[in-house]
């Protein structure tokens, strides 16, 4: 269910200039990057890319909502790192996205850690945002 703009907690604002090839920086100056595509899609690399910057952003997230899923539970997943591959390819109207997120909860049995990460990816904003647009596969 999307939330109402009276809900609203913060709103993070980038402006992006030159689009891929260019520079993103947020409004209160604490990020500012130089964008490039990457030398697979035939740019120079040299900077970051919007995929690097949406897996940093989808994992923080991630990590977030499974601490909260492990607090309801009573599960420990201190020292528990989540990682998300992003990769974007051609599609039937351009171009898509594809995200495998990736949970490593040491100290926490293999069933668990699936059950909280299931979890986590019915709560976490980003899986909601991506849900029946991007494939996200869990690991």
């Amino acid at each position: 269910m999307p939330i109402q703009q009276t809900d609203v907690l913060y709103t993070a604002v980038a402006t992006a200039e030159n689009g891929r090839d260019g520079r993103v920086a947020t409004d209160d100056g604490r990020l500012d990057l130089v964008v490039n595509p990457p030398k697979e899609m035939g740019g120079s690399g040299a900077g970051t890319n919007p995929e690097q910057l949406f897996a940093a952003g989808y994992s923080a997230c991630f990590q977030g909502a499974l601490a909260v899923v492990a607090r309801q539970q009573d599960a420990d997943v201190s020292g528990s790192t989540v990682t998300a591959k992003v990769g974007i390819g051609r599609n039937g109207d351009g171009f898509g996205l594809v995200v495998e997120i990736s949970a490593d909860l040491p100290g926490v049995d293999p069933a668990t850690a699936r059950a909280l990460v299931e979890k986590a990816h019915t709560v976490c904003p980003y899986s909601k945002a991506t849900r029946g647009d991007i494939t996200v596969t869990l690991a």
